[in-house]
């Protein structure tokens, strides 16, 4: 088992997993590899590592805020490489690449793949890969032993529901809301997203289940998470540092904001 299936199989039966997203050079490069560090000590399950692009179609306001100060920063798939390489010489936590195509394909996608497990990347998740289209990197993650992690919406019919369950390895990330990434009004989310788990619960069998998009509170995580594994909050981080990067003690606040995420206090 890799690291993402072991941590599923560690799991308790009555614990919720907590995956945190965080955008590669965001707020500043010197800064990922502490925060990913500091994420684990305070509850992070696994960390999903944002590969920042200048298109990001999937992503709101806030994620796309991120990736262009990354950007504007100077992150380069390579440096996100070399971080993945600093957190490994101090942590085993499942860490996942999150991203477009598009900066794979400019990279290599045979190139990506090995110098992803090289480094000690455990899974991708590429939200503009069509389920029909995977083959671009799958053969080549495979190869490579990294899990290829599709996501699941409310309006995925049961048949794709079923295709993505196939296609996917590690868990199956289930979008908890039509639209962009953001955090949401936690009512908006819940009232919808019980009928959409229970319908993932029947179709999705062969994978773990976390659910994301619009969790920003432990309250919301409890709700929104009820019948899944997990959840999954990246907008809401994002807008944490944004409040208080670059203060004195920015990285301590944003510490408490996880710990409460995850444990309610």
């Amino acid at each position: 088992m890799n690291r993402i299936q072991q941590t599923f199989a560690n799991k308790k039966a009555d614990e919720k997993l907590m995956s945190l997203f965080i955008t590669a050079g965001f707020p500043d490069l010197e800064s990922t590899v502490d925060l990913v560090l500091g994420f684990e000590e305070n509850g992070a399950d696994m960390i999903e590592l944002g590969m920042p692009f200048s298109d990001p179609l999937a992503d709101g306001p806030t994620i796309q805020y991120s990736s262009d100060i990354a950007i504007q920063n100077g992150i380069t798939m390579n440096k996100i490489f070399e971080m993945v390489e600093a957190i490994r010489e101090k942590s085993e936590i499942p860490i996942i690449l999150m991203g477009y195509m598009n900066p794979v394909l400019h990279y290599g996608v045979e190139k990506f793949a090995q110098k992803a497990a090289e480094v000690g990347v455990d899974g991708l998740i590429i939200p503009d890969i069509p389920l029909e289209e995977d083959g671009l990197i799958k053969h080549h993650a495979e190869k490579n032993k990294l899990d290829v992690i599709h996501l699941v919406a409310p309006n995925t019919s049961d048949a794709r529901m079923k295709l993505a369950d196939e296609n996917s390895q590690g868990f199956v990330y289930c979008v908890s809301v039509t639209g962009v990434t953001g955090a949401r009004d936690g009512d908006e989310v819940s009232q919808s997203v019980a009928r959409f788990i229970e319908r993932v619960n029947t179709h999705v069998t062969e994978n773990p289940v976390m659910v994301g998009f619009g969790i920003k509170s432990h309250q919301d995580a409890v709700s929104i998470a009820a019948n899944t594994d997990g959840f999954i909050v990246g907008s809401a981080l994002i807008d944490t540092i944004k409040n208080h990067y670059p203060q004195e003690g920015w990285q301590s606040k944003l510490f408490s904001f996880v710990h409460a995420l995850k444990h309610g206090n």
